[in-house]
């Protein structure tokens, strides 16, 4: 079936995005070969939007490019998960200790509106939606930590994890607790001490790796 690509987005990174979320959804096996021919028609684009998001992926480390031989699967093994998650909660607790300086309630305002859409989301029942908002409250983290670098580190791997977050949040039927959790990380964040902020956060993570690692090992 072809895939239509929207102007605006990269036509390459809208490649990356639909190959990231077949490889961790599983429906592009490990070990599988794909080829630049075979993508740039199911796509209907030139071969240097396919190569863009190759590399892109490649850097994610969920393909291999084999030249000449082709591009092959690596996928997610609970290794994998186990490095990701490790690697993101590494950032993260850096960048909520530097976040819990700042003061100002003008500049937690944006994380408050990502609260409040997760909640709505929760009551609708929009997976979607809730996605959109889970990764801005965790993206407004970076951004009150004022570290360039940092927060340019977890755009790096943003792509990658907005795709975890896609599959693990489909185990949740109802998202209120998910939504509470944020509420949660929120208060300590503004009240709590930063040995409970990062508690906090730590069992998020976790609860969050948990369930990806549950998706892998029920796909036999």
């Amino acid at each position: 079936m072809t895939q239509t690509v929207q102007r605006g987005e990269s036509l390459g990174a809208q490649v990356a995005r639909v190959l990231r979320q077949r490889i961790v959804r599983g429906e592009l096996a490990a070990g599988s070969r794909i080829t630049e021919e075979a993508l740039a028609e199911e796509f209907s684009v030139s071969r240097g939007p396919i190569r863009d998001a190759l590399v892109q992926l490649s850097f994610e480390k969920l393909v291999e490019v084999q030249r000449p031989r082709g591009v092959y699967i690596v996928g997610l093994a609970p290794d994998d998960v186990d490095q990701l998650y490790s690697l993101r909660g590494a950032l993260e607790q850096l960048a909520l200790a530097r976040a819990m300086r700042v003061e100002d309630d003008d500049r937690w305002a944006p994380m408050a509106a990502a609260v409040e859409r997760m909640g709505a989301a929760a009551d609708a029942g929009d997976h979607a939606a809730f996605v959109a908002a889970d990764l801005e409250f965790h993206s407004q983290i970076y951004v009150l930590a004022d570290h360039a670098r940092l927060e340019g580190a977890w755009h790096q791997y943003l792509p990658t994890f907005a795709a975890l977050l896609e599959v693990t949040i489909n185990h949740d039927e109802d998202l209120h607790e998910s939504s509470g959790d944020h509420v949660t990380l929120m208060r300590v964040m503004r009240e709590g001490t930063p040995e409970a902020a990062a508690e906090v956060l730590a069992a998020h993570l976790d609860g969050a790796r948990a369930r990806m690692l549950s998706e892998i090992s029920g796909r036999g």
